[in-house]
C-alpha cells in the first residue's frame, strides 16, 4: 500500500469549528480513515492510502462548507459526512445544507440535515399526502411543522391543524384534573413545543385564539371536512385502522397532510392492529401518496441517540430472523412426524 499525501487549505477563523473542542473532529477522522492530519497554519497536510486520503480530503472539504455558511460543526455533522464518505457521496453534505425552509422564533435556520430528510421535505412539497415513517430523533414531526408553519405565512393554507391519538406511552396516567383541553395537552405537549420554538408563543397563542391553529387529539377529527389547512397527524402508529381511515377520509380541497410514526413504538393494547401497517399496505400505489422512511442514519439528536436506535434496529431484526427459522424448523418438524 503506497502513502501519498496531500494538503487541504483550512482558513484560521474556521479552524475551531472544523477541527472541534480539542480536535476531536480530527482525531475521529484519523480513527475512521486511517490517515494521519497534520496542521501547520492553515494548511492541513493529510497522509494515508489514496481512497483514504481522497475521501479524508472530502469530508474536510464539506465542513468547511457548513462552517463558511455561518454553521456551527456538530459531532453529527462530522459523523453523516463520514457516512457519506464511505457511499462515494461527500458532495451531498453541502447540498442538503442550501435549503433553509424558515427560520426559529431565534432566527436560526432550519433545514434538512441528511438526505432522508431532504427527500421527506422535497416530498412534502411535491405530494398532498406524506408518511414520515421512522425512528425518534430523524425529526419527522419538526420538519413537517417548519413545513406547515411556512405554508400558513405564505399563505397557501389558511390554517393549521395538528393531531395525535390521545394514548398513554405504557402507563396509565388516570383521571387528570382540569377543564378539557387540560386533560388532552399533555399527549399535545411535543406539538406545541415546536410551534413556540419556531413561531413564538404570542404568535401562536394569537393565532390559535382566531382559530387559525388548532391542536386537538385525532378523536375531534370526526365527522369534519378540512379544506383550505395544513394537517399534521403524529405517533400514528397508535391509531387503529378506523380511526386512520377517518382521519384520511376528512381531507378536503387545498388541504395538504403529513402522516408521522414509528411502527417501533407502539402503545396500543396488545393484539390490536396499527392504522399505520395498514394504510401503509392500502395507500402504497395511490398516486400523490408518498411513503419517506427515515432510518437511524437521519436522526439528528445527540450522537448516543442515533447508537440507541441503531441498536434496538440491530436487536429487532436478528429477533425477527430468530422468529422466521424457529417457525420453519417448527414446519418442517411438523411435516417429518406425519
Amino acid at each position: 500500500m503506497s502513502i501519498v499525501e496531500t494538503l487541504v487549505e483550512i482558513p484560521a477563523q474556521h479552524q475551531s469549528n472544523v477541527f472541534g473542542s480539542f480536535d476531536e473532529y480530527m482525531k475521529k477522522l484519523e480513527r475512521s480513515l486511517s490517515v494521519t492530519l497534520i496542521a501547520r497554519g492553515d494548511t492541513l497536510k493529510i497522509l494515508g492510502d489514496e481512497n483514504r486520503v481522497k475521501k479524508a480530503s472530502g469530508v474536510l472539504g464539506q465542513l468547511l462548507e457548513l462552517s463558511k455558511r455561518g454553521n456551527t460543526i456538530t459531532e453529527q455533522n462530522v459523523d453523516y459526512a463520514l457516512a457519506l464518505a464511505a457511499e462515494e457521496k461527500e458532495q451531498a453534505l453541502a447540498e442538503i445544507d442550501k435549503e433553509v425552509i424558515c427560520h426559529t422564533i431565534n432566527g436560526k435556520p432550519i433545514k434538512p440535515k441528511t438526505l432522508g430528510q431532504k427527500n421527506y421535505v422535497d416530498e412534502i412539497r411535491r405530494k398532498m399526502i406524506v408518511f414520515g415513517l421512522g425512528p425518534a430523533g430523524t425529526g419527522k414531526t419538526y420538519l413537517g411543522m417548519a413545513m406547515a408553519i411556512t405554508a400558513f405565512k405564505n399563505g397557501e393554507v389558511g390554517r393549521i391543524i395538528l393531531t395525535r391519538p390521545a394514548i398513554e406511552a405504557g402507563e396509565k396516567l388516570g383521571f387528570l384534573p382540569g377543564d378539557l383541553q387540560s386533560k388532552v395537552d399533555p399527549y399535545l405537549r411535543p406539538l406545541y413545543d415546536a410551534l413556540y420554538q419556531i413561531m413564538g408563543s404570542d404568535s401562536f397563542l394569537k393565532n390559535m385564539e382566531k382559530g387559525l391553529i388548532e391542536v386537538a387529539p385525532l378523536a375531534y377529527m370526526r365527522g369534519r371536512t378540512l379544506d383550505n389547512a395544513f394537517i399534521i397527524l403524529d405517533e400514528a402508529q397508535n391509531t387503529t385502522p378506523a380511526q386512520m381511515k377517518m382521519f384520511l377520509t376528512r381531507i378536503g380541497f387545498g388541504s395538504k397532510v403529513i402522516i408521522t410514526g414509528d411502527s417501533t413504538q407502539k402503545d396500543l393494547a396488545p393484539g390490536t392492529v396499527s392504522g399505520l401497517d395498514v394504510a401503509e399496505k392500502v395507500l402504497k400505489k395511490i398516486e400523490d401518496v408518498a411513503f419517506c422512511y427515515l432510518t437511524s442514519k437521519d436522526v439528528v439528536r445527540h450522537p448516543l441517540v442515533q447508537k440507541i436506535v441503531k441498536a434496538y434496529e440491530d436487536y429487532e431484526s436478528r429477533e425477527a430472523y430468530r422468529e422466521k427459522r424457529d417457525k420453519a424448523h417448527g414446519t418442517r418438524r411438523r411435516a417429518r412426524t406425519r
